[in-house]
């Protein structure tokens, strides 16, 4: 958007009883529950681990410890934030950091037997042995790895989503995706994953089905550089989940990237608590390179948009007019952002009286700039 067009209220956990308020008092407890039982911590890490809850619910958010390996740019990423309540910073502040403060309080980082174990490697171990890959047409790929999407770890912790089925989509590009496809916008694709598990396999199907077909001649997935947001996906996770695929789809991909026509990268970025607005020029240059960049799920769209409360009509292809490149988002509705949809569409969904916008039972696959190859002007914001 122009820098004349207002900018909407940041989402914060502010107002008791609204969504992102209970992924901090409910959702988080429960969740780190859930780690400090599946292993077996010591008492400095239970007590680091228990300490955490009770700030974020009744403290101050803490600075990390001065000898942290990312400790400046965390000062740097928490300005004005730090001796706040977590409940009166930006919503995705809070998370990214909450998450961050796990990692510390387990021992990630910190030399000895946990260094560099995923805290959340039981959950995403088991979500891609019990899940089945996707097969079907280029837009059955498409619209399976939106409901992959679903399979967002975090957002199963004390939570139940409604059914899927294509009457779903609250926005359905895929005839416009899979032209664009068709006419040759994936040949350099780079594809920023979301979720391990079903959701990944999800991804690693439409990956192998456009690099099989020709579709595509390099796709790029970049992951996150270490845990994030519970089943964020890691290499390893993409290692295990190519292990489980049938023999000829792991086959594929094995030699595609041997060949290095599919290649794993990652980013330091991909962890910080900022919109994609603020990527550096490295980043962005990985982005302006592709043909077409996909972001799966809804942390990577909170990024993409700006995590505020857009005015849901607001065109989408408005808000990211700064993106370097033709962008896609497939995504299942697990948070209260999202743009770009119809009058029509907005108002049957608030007659409805369910809170669609948080339950995982509506999806969406929006793009914008496929009929175009936008320049890599500096981003507002």
């Amino acid at each position: 958007m122009s820098p004349a067009d207002p900018t909407p209220q940041v989402v914060t956990p502010a107002v008791p009883g609204s969504f992102p308020w209970s992924v901090l008092h409910d959702r988080h407890p429960k969740l780190v529950a859930g780690v400090r039982d599946a292993h077996p911590y010591g008492p400095d890490q239970r007590r680091a681990l228990d300490a955490l809850v009770a700030e974020s619910l009744t403290g101050v958010i803490a600075r990390l410890p001065a000898d942290a390996h990312d400790a400046a740019r965390w000062e740097t990423w928490g300005t004005g934030h730090y001796g706040r309540r977590w409940f009166d910073v930006p919503f995705l502040f809070a998370e990214s950091y909450f998450y961050r403060r796990i990692l510390d309080a387990v021992g990630y980082f910190a030399p000895g037997p946990w260094q560099g174990v995923d805290p959340y490697a039981y959950l995403k171990s088991a979500e891609a042995r019990t899940s089945s890959p996707s097969t079907g047409s280029l837009r059955e790929l498409l619209v399976a790895a939106v409901w992959g999407n679903r399979a967002d770890l975090s957002f199963r912790i004390g939570q139940h989503g409604g059914p899927a089925d294509e009457g779903s989509l609250v926005v359905d590009d895929s005839a416009a995706l899979c032209a664009a496809l068709e006419a040759g916008l994936g040949r350099e694709l780079c594809l920023v994953a979301d979720n391990a598990g079903g959701e990944l396999l999800a991804d690693l199907a439409l990956v192998d089905h456009l690099l099989a077909t020709g579709l595509s001649e390099r796709v790029a997935v970049h992951v996150k550089p270490y845990p994030y947001f519970v089943s964020d996906a890691l290499a390893t996770d993409v290692a295990e989940c190519v292990s489980v695929l049938d023999p000829a789809t792991r086959d594929r991909l094995l030699a595609a990237a041997a060949e290095g026509r599919w290649t794993l990268r990652t980013h330091d970025f991909y962890r910080a608590p900022l919109s994609y607005h603020h990527a550096p020029e490295d980043l962005r240059a990985e982005w302006s390179a592709a043909t077409l960049t996909v972001f799966k799920g809804d942390l990577n769209y909170r990024r993409l948009v700006g995590d505020a409360h857009w005015p849901a009509l607001t065109p989408f292809a408005d808000v990211v007019e700064y993106f370097p490149g033709p962008v896609a988002a497939l995504r299942t509705l697990k948070c209260e952002v999202v743009v770009g949809l119809a009058a029509g569409t907005l108002a049957a969904l608030d007659a409805s009286g369910e809170e669609w916008r948080v339950t995982g039972a509506h999806g969406l696959l929006q793009t914008a700039g496929l009929d175009s190859r936008p320049g890599s002007s500096p981003a507002p914001g």
